[in-house]
Formats: C-alpha cells, sequence, structure tokens
C-alpha cells in the first residue's frame, strides 16, 4: 500500500516542484534550419523565439507537426549592458526572461525600421519593481537596451512573426536567456550575482532543448514557474505575462 502511495504522491507532483526541480542539460547540439523551400511554405505557421545574449543570436523556431523547428538563426547587431536582467530605467539593460506578444506590440513604422515590442516589464518584472519601457526588437543596428538587427533579418523575423499572429495564434513566445543554459555554462557563470535569477530561466531551457515545445511559463511569488510540456499539444497556452505598447 505504501509504495502505490508514493507512486500517487511522485506522479501528481504539482508545476512549482517541477520548476524547482534540477534537470541536467547536456551540451548543446543546435538544431539545423529547416530548407529554404520548407521555410517558405510554414510562412503563418505558429513561431517561437529564442535570445542568446552572449551567443548574440536570434533563433526563430516554427510549428511542424507537434513539435517546433528552427526556420533560422540570426546574428545580433547590439544589445547593451551584458548579462543580467534589467531592472531600472536608465541602466541600458536588455531585457532577460519569458516574454510575450501580440498583433499591439508589432510596429510596421518604427523609427528603427520595423520593432517588435518584447513587453517589457512583465508580471515577473513588476514584482521585483523592475522599471523601463519600449523594449524592443528592431532594425537599423543600433541600440541602448534593445535587440537590434540588420533590416534584412528584422524584415524576415516581423513577417513571420505577424503572418503567424494573424494566422491565428495568440501570442508569441519570447524566451530571452544569458547564453545557452547548459551545466556547463551554468557552472562557468556560478560566482554571478545574477547565478539564482538564471537558475529560474534554466528549467524552461531545457524543457525545449528535450521536447521542441515552447515553455509555458508563469510567475507566483515572485518567482518564475515553468508549468509540464503538454506533449502533442496544439499550440502553447497564452501567456500570463504582461505586455506593454510599441513607439
Amino acid at each position: 500500500m505504501s509504495k502505490i502511495a508514493l507512486l500517487c504522491a511522485v506522479f501528481f507532483l504539482p508545476a512549482v516542484a517541477f520548476a524547482g526541480a534540477s534537470q541536467p542539460v547536456a551540451p548543446f547540439s543546435p538544431q539545423v534550419p529547416v530548407s529554404k523551400e520548407l521555410k517558405k511554405q510554414l510562412l503563418g505557421t505558429p513561431v517561437y523565439i529564442q535570445i542568446l545574449k552572449e551567443e548574440r543570436k536570434l533563433e526563430l523556431y516554427g510549428k511542424v507537426g507537434n513539435q517546433y523547428r528552427m526556420l533560422d538563426s540570426y546574428n545580433i547587431c547590439k544589445f547593451s549592458g551584458g548579462l543580467g536582467p534589467k531592472r531600472r530605467q536608465g541602466d541600458f539593460k536588455s531585457p532577460e526572461g519569458f516574454y510575450s506578444v501580440g498583433l499591439s506590440q508589432l510596429k510596421p513604422d518604427s523609427h528603427y525600421y520595423r520593432a517588435i515590442n518584447v513587453g517589457f516589464p512583465n508580471e515577473y518584472d513588476r514584482q521585483q519593481g523592475y522599471q523601463g519601457d519600449y523594449l524592443m526588437i528592431h532594425g537599423d543596428c543600433k541600440s541602448i537596451g534593445c535587440y537590434a538587427m540588420t533590416d534584412g533579418y528584422m524584415a524576415d523575423i516581423y513577417q513571420y512573426v505577424e503572418a503567424a499572429l494573424r494566422n491565428g495564434q495568440a501570442r508569441v513566445e519570447i524566451s530571452i536567456y544569458p547564453f545557452r543554459m547548459t551545466d556547463s555554462n551554468m557552472a562557468r557563470h556560478r560566482y554571478s550575482s545574477d547565478y539564482s535569477f538564471w537558475q529560474q530561466l534554466q528549467p524552461a531551457y531545457a524543457q525545449f532543448v528535450q521536447n521542441n515545445i515552447p515553455p509555458t511559463v508563469s510567475v507566483s511569488m515572485g518567482k518564475y514557474v515553468v508549468n509540464r510540456p503538454l506533449m502533442g499539444s496544439s499550440e502553447p497556452a497564452s501567456s500570463t505575462l504582461a505586455f506593454t505598447q510599441t513607439k
């Protein structure tokens, strides 16, 4: 009887327990982008964006079947403030964490060619008292606090995000990491003052590496909570993270 009770307890572990669990993350093995022909065919499919500061990469993923495949990987022209989350107006930091984009956050006529407002501050940021606004992914290859791309790259990214949203995707999720969150990279940065914050991000990174399904993230008691993946889900659940206006 005790064995049955133990099995039931393990099976029904809550999402919060999953979020705090240590998940070993193997050395990164990059996805290979789909062919150019398939990428063109996937315009309008649900998409997911992953940004990696240290690697200066923006990765665009599209839904193929029940998983997400890399459509393309783009070099980031510029971001500012180094590693670590944005905390206050004027600190010149580019944000880290989990953000969510809807149609109202797209700006086709931005001063910086085209722009996507990532939605800073989200619920987590507000609970920490972080401040700032108009944090973007945009073109023009120059930035203070945003993620700047070449105009050509931005045109491509914007096209796929807009097409996905107009084709029925409720929100496009954006995960922004300081680096590829493998165990070796975490160990390399273990003395950083931001280490405890990065430990909150790692489970989401690990989940995507393992399942190729964008993580579903919420905020509880001032911390990010990564929920168990719904394998075979037709689309990620809508994010509870807040968003701001574009400029």
